[in-house]
């Protein structure tokens, strides 16, 4: 998985009136919980530009008062008004510990549906995956080509030896629905849970 690095400074003082002052100098307050201990930091607003506006998943490497500490993003806290970060949270990773995090979903190809004049359905852009940090994916990559109209591809195909996907099997993560302009002369393929009488309504 990539990494990125992310400069911090201890807090001496964690309490409202230090948070408010922190913000108020385009700061961020933030935690790092590890195994054993929890260290109060804060880091620049802008240091969060290629870690939270992308759809990336990372490992955040923290330097912090001299230390270096593997993390990953676990929480992060934005203003209702304005959307700037006003909070985060990491995690300390230990090697030989699973993690849990969110992996975007990447799309490949063209699916068979789509071509017959189906509409391709995204219905997850990310999953939740668990592993060792070594074993966790940059993304999971979906070749949707071989899917027909009605066709669709479940949590349970996705499966790999090195993570575990922490979703039910049968969660549908793409499908190809009906529309009205099928090729082929075919019958219109029937759409599990009544989404052909949704797709003739849109």
């Amino acid at each position: 998985m990539k990494s990125i690095t992310i400069q911090g400074e201890k807090r001496e003082n964690v309490g409202k009136k230090s948070s408010k002052a922190l913000r108020n100098a385009e700061k961020v307050p933030c935690v790092v919980y590890g195994e054993k201990e929890v260290q109060h930091f804060s880091t620049d607003e802008k240091s969060f530009k290629d870690l939270v506006y992308t759809p990336e998943a990372h490992i955040v490497t923290l330097e912090v008062g001299g230390q270096k500490i593997e993390t990953i993003l676990q929480d992060i806290q934005f203003h209702p008004v304005t959307d700037r970060i006003i909070h985060a949270d990491f995690y300390q990773l230990n090697p030989k510990k699973p993690v849990t995090m969110e992996v975007p979903v990447i799309i490949t190809g063209r699916a068979k549906g789509v071509v017959r004049g189906g509409v391709l359905r995204v219905n997850l852009r990310k999953l939740k995956v668990r592993a060792i940090p070594a074993d966790l994916p940059d993304n999971i990559t979906i070749d949707v080509t071989p899917i027909d109209i009605a066709g669709k591809l479940e949590v349970a195909v996705l499966q790999n030896d090195k993570y575990q996907i922490l979703h039910p099997g049968n969660t549908v993560v793409v499908a190809v629905r009906t529309s009205r302009n099928v090729k082929g002369g075919d019958e219109e393929p029937q759409v599990e849970g009544g989404e052909a009488e949704d797709s003739k309504a849109e």
